[in-house]
């Protein structure tokens, strides 16, 4: 389980945008890596939004917003055009990266257990390591908590 202080494992991503999104191209930036289970329901699509509505504010910090899910390039690129959403979004098809940073777990519904993302966030700092991170996250509010953890990180 990595914890607050740990370094950030490495990654590089296919995003909804054709390119590759990697964590050590974005050395010496702060960025916000957030895991959610999947695109356009209900509460990944609030999530999304929330940072959405924020971004010019994460932004003005100088910090990079990414979502991470196992869905496709191709679910990706229309999740973000439906709801014009202003993140980057990587597809983890094979989810190597929700398992290095821990998020992929047995979950329990209806008394059925199977795999899937618990929704998550790291706040990554400029030397690449874990700042602050959330588990098993509750949508409402996250986003701002997060982006008063990024600009206090950012000073």
């Amino acid at each position: 389980m990595l914890e607050d202080g740990d370094k950030a494992p490495d990654f590089a991503l296919p995003a909804e945008d054709g390119e590759t999104i990697k964590l050590s191209a974005l050395k010496g930036k702060p960025a916000v890596l957030y895991f959610y289970p999947k695109d356009d329901t209900s509460g990944c699509t609030m999530e999304a939004k929330d940072f959405t509505r924020l971004a010019p504010d994460f932004r003005k910090a100088g910090v990079e917003v990414i979502g991470v899910s196992p869905d496709s390039v191709d679910s990706h690129q229309k999740f973000r055009k439906k709801y014009d959403l202003a993140i980057r979004l990587g597809t983890d098809a094979d989810k190597a990266v929700a398992n290095a940073y821990g998020v992929w777990v047995e979950k329990s519904m209806y008394g059925r257990k199977y795999l899937g993302v618990e929704r998550s966030t790291f706040l990554i700092d400029k030397a690449g390591r874990i700042a602050k991170s959330w588990r098993k996250v509750k949508v409402p509010g996250h986003a701002e908590e997060v982006l008063a953890a990024a600009k206090a990180l950012a000073k």
